[in-house]
């Protein structure tokens, strides 16, 4: 049986999908036809009900709930790692409320972040995570970074404004649920726990085998050093990847909690996991 499977080719990804598709554990007879795209792209495609299993923003998640369970294992949480606020220009001495900001997606758990943080700028600009950087450079405002361009824009002559994450942990004591890993609620709920307990056991696998960096990382890893990769994965695949757990599922609760209060919405916080 083949299922649609989304994730993005960032290295944590591919870090903990590599074992389930490419069968270097036993798949119990699953096979999956991997999408890979930017994670704004797959949030959409979640919204539209493209995806059998797909990654997405936990700011998304709320969104599509009605359609999609959430799986135990493959999220990104963590401390330490969130998004950061950024701009060309030292101190912070501006006001970021008159500024334009420029955001890697609408429905990312980044723009939930900033809103928390900055509920009052309103002049966004949406942009592919890798977009981000051009635009600050470009002198057309601060922007808020993800994903390896955590390890580069000091190279690039810009500074941090703030650490988004570090303001979430300050304001909730929770991590910081940045992706998680969710499957359509159509699939029968005995498959669904399947194929949760297979992400895990390719997690499981990948760390066995760490820190060696196989071909499947490599080639998708758009020319990153060595170092930025492994930066990459010790960064945002940890134990919450495996299983998220009390704390893990608390902060995506939370996360939901800010997501109602800003959005004047009363989307559940109950009954999210697969199985629940």
């Amino acid at each position: 049986m083949t299922y649609t499977l989304g994730f993005s080719p960032c290295p944590n990804d591919t870090f903990i999908f590599d074992a389930l598709v490419n069968q270097k554990i036993d798949t119990e007879g699953f096979h999956f036809e991997v999408i890979l795209e930017d994670v704004q792209t797959l949030n959409e495609l979640a919204l539209n009900k493209r995806l059998d299993i797909t990654k997405l923003s936990y700011g998304v998640l709320p969104l599509v709930m009605e359609n999609y369970a959430l799986l135990n294992s493959g999220s990104a949480l963590g401390t330490g790692v969130g998004p950061l606020l950024i701009s060309n220009k030292a101190g912070s001495d501006f006001d970021i409320n008159a500024q334009q900001i420029a955001i890697p997606g609408k429905n990312t758990t980044a723009h939930l972040l900033f809103s928390l943080a900055y509920p009052g700028a309103k002049n966004k600009v949406f942009l592919r995570y890798d977009e981000i950087e051009n635009f600050v450079l470009e002198n057309k405002g601060p922007g808020v970074i993800i994903h390896e361009n955590r390890f580069t824009y000091q190279q690039k002559g810009l500074v941090k404004i703030r650490d988004l994450g570090d303001y979430w942990e300050e304001q909730t004591g929770n991590p910081i649920p940045l992706g998680g890993i969710v499957i359509n609620k159509k699939i029968s709920l005995c498959i669904q726990q399947t194929i949760d307990r297979l992400i895990k056991r390719s997690v499981e696998y990948a760390f066995s085998n760490y820190p060696v960096l196989n071909d499947y990382i490599r080639i998708h890893a758009q020319e990153m050093s060595e170092d930025v990769m492994r930066k990459h994965i010790n960064l945002y695949v940890n134990q919450y990847s495996l299983d998220l757990g009390e704390k893990g599922i608390n902060a995506v609760k939370k996360l939901i909690s800010v997501f109602n209060e800003a959005n004047a919405t009363n989307v559940k916080v109950d009954a999210i996991l697969v199985g629940s």
